[in-house]
């Protein structure tokens, strides 16, 4: 699995998002591709503690989801979304995608960190764990997008 600790993998999901445009339309799902940018920062601001969603910790998706956010195995197409990380109203193009390319980047600059906080409904991951976490769910929305 691919990290988005790794800087050439950081650069191919730039370069993925950078191909996007306010028209392009998705494969599967509710989303538009502004409202994916803004549903994609929310698990980089979970990670880098900027926002701190009340999603209560989850024994069975402790034990049956969470091996699944940064293993080898893609995610199947319209996955349930959590109601607290669900984006419906509209958003804006431009900011959204510079915000979430921050965020990439801000996260990514953290690679060296040794200790994250917990997630909060899934608890510890390890450093390479969130990488690839992260990772995975910017490859999933943006295959949403054909990107």
């Amino acid at each position: 699995m691919k990290s988005l600790f790794e800087d050439t993998v950081k650069n191919e999901i730039e370069n993925r998002i950078n191909n996007l445009s306010n028209s392009s339309a998705p494969v599967w799902g509710k989303m538009d591709v502004s409202q994916m940018f803004h549903h994609c920062q929310f698990p980089l601001k979970i990670a880098l503690q900027k926002e701190h969603p009340e999603l209560k910790p989850n024994l069975l998706a402790k034990l049956f989801f969470k091996k699944s956010m940064y293993n080898d195995k893609p995610w199947r197409k319209n996955l349930p979304t959590h109601s607290k990380l669900k984006v419906v109203d509209q958003k804006e193009f431009e900011k959204e995608k510079e915000q979430l390319l921050s965020l990439i980047s801000e996260f990514s600059n953290q690679r060296d960190k040794k200790e994250w906080d917990a997630h909060p409904m899934f608890g510890k991951f390890t450093p390479e764990q969130w990488g690839k976490m992260q990772y995975k769910h910017l490859d999933h929305h943006l295959q949403q997008f054909k990107v």
